[in-house]
């Protein structure tokens, strides 16, 4: 009687064991295994991109999209070394680039393009109207850095107008360089027409033709390395579709 009663308490036991197991919840994960998506973007899709994360969010309930926003050519070396990022956009191929040559990323998509304009004080005290009033000396003028991508295209721009520009200060990002200006601590800049929208009229923006030599192409892509593979993959494909292409253009980015 013992051993018969011993036997029918494991068997009630193997039982309620196999009824757990069936009955538990799976893991909550996210696509590829995770909750967490990285970005590593530049620092003139700060807007768009955050408002990108919004909607990406809200579709894929319990996921957290995370931005690093600063310099292409920053990210891009932190890539290198090892950062841990789900995707990467850049303001300029020449910044992608050092992440494929790596290989870290291949074929990376351009999605928006940008282009130049010269940011001055909403009073604009030193009645900037051109680039070439930026050659006076008495102009305070900022720029980004030229191994950056926004400095880079500056540079452009100014060799497109056989003008020389002796900046008071050189910024690591496109955010930096307008914040001189919204400051008040330089007279002009040259930043992304994107950045004087996204200011807020805080700045005004003046067009200037030689702008059309310096386009900058913004390429995209998910990294080989992703923690997050699948949501990579659908957060590169909402940038490219036709919900991501209006909040990009609606802040001043042109369809590649």
């Amino acid at each position: 009687m013992v051993l018969r009663r011993l036997s029918l308490a494991a068997a009630l036991v193997s039982v309620l064991s196999l009824a757990a197991c069936g009955s538990a919840p799976a893991p909550a994960s996210g696509a590829g295994g995770s909750k967490a998506l990285t970005v590593f973007a530049a620092a003139s899709l700060t807007e768009t991109f955050t408002e990108l994360g919004r909607q990406f969010e809200s579709t894929h309930p319990g996921t957290k999209a995370t931005f690093n926003f600063g310099s292409s050519a920053t990210l891009a070396q932190q890539i290198t070394q090892g950062a841990p990022a789900d995707v990467f956009a850049a303001a300029s191929p020449a910044t992608m680039k050092t992440v494929t040559d790596a290989g870290l990323a291949s074929a990376p998509t351009v999605f928006v393009r940008n282009t130049l304009q010269i940011a001055v004080p909403e009073d604009n005290p030193a009645k900037v109207g051109s680039l070439k009033d930026l050659t006076d000396p008495k102009v305070k003028v900022a720029l980004c850095a030229e191994q950056v991508p926004c400095g880079a295209a500056a540079a452009k721009a100014l060799d497109a107008a056989g003008l020389t520009v002796t900046p008071v200060t050189l910024e690591q990002d496109v955010k930096a360089t307008l914040t001189k200006v919204r400051l008040g601590e330089v007279d002009a800049a040259l930043v992304y027409r994107t950045d004087v929208i996204a200011s807020g009229g805080k700045v005004k923006g003046i067009d200037f033709p030689e702008a059309g030599q310096a386009v900058n192409d913004y390429p995209i892509a998910a990294l080989a390395k992703a923690p997050a593979p699948d949501l990579a993959k659908e957060f590169v494909g909402l940038v490219l579709s036709q919900q991501g292409r209006d909040v990009l253009t609606k802040a001043g980015f042109q369809a590649p």
